[in-house]
């Protein structure tokens, strides 16, 4: 809307993520439950608390749960540790040089156990071709497109 005195239109900046919280909502209402991702933390905390801690973040704001075991998994133990999780979705969260070593396994081994979508928590850089092979979907980082990437994480997990 255009203010009466002219000027610029006013646009609420939260509006989108507001949506997508009202969609959550209505699950939580439908179901009980709020939508979940699984974080799949590779290595020791001092390596992955960090991305896990931003993907937590971004995933709350779309209205997704996160649900972190702080026990990191491998390509070997994270099919049970999702299966358990009750989440549709995973994000793996590590750092790059752990990525280059897991990240396409473990990519593997949750689509296989399920996830509907697997993402990335960080920019794939040269290995981008690797792990969408692999099975992830998505790769979220400070200024990617959040509201595109929640909204996706949602129609997934078919939360309307």
């Amino acid at each position: 809307p255009v203010p009466a005195g002219g000027g610029l239109p006013r646009v609420r900046r939260d509006e989108a993520y507001e949506a997508l919280r009202a969609r959550s909502d209505a699950h939580l209402a439908a179901t009980g439950g709020r939508p979940k991702a699984f974080l799949a933390a590779l290595g020791p905390a001092a390596v992955h608390t960090a991305r896990a801690t931003f993907a937590s973040n971004l995933l709350q704001a779309g209205g997704i749960e996160p649900v972190h075991d702080p026990v990191p998994v491998d390509a070997e133990s994270v099919a049970e540790a999702f299966t358990a999780s009750g989440a549709g979705i995973a994000c793996l969260c590590s750092s790059d040089a752990l990525y280059a070593e897991q990240a396409a396994e473990v990519a593997a081994a949750l689509k296989a156990a399920g996830a509907r979508q697997v993402l990335l928590a960080g920019k794939p850089g040269e290995q981008r071709e690797a792990y969408e092979r692999a099975g992830v979907d998505a790769f979220v980082f400070a200024g990617c497109d959040a509201v595109g990437v929640l909204s996706s994480a949602l129609d997934v997990m078919e939360v309307a």
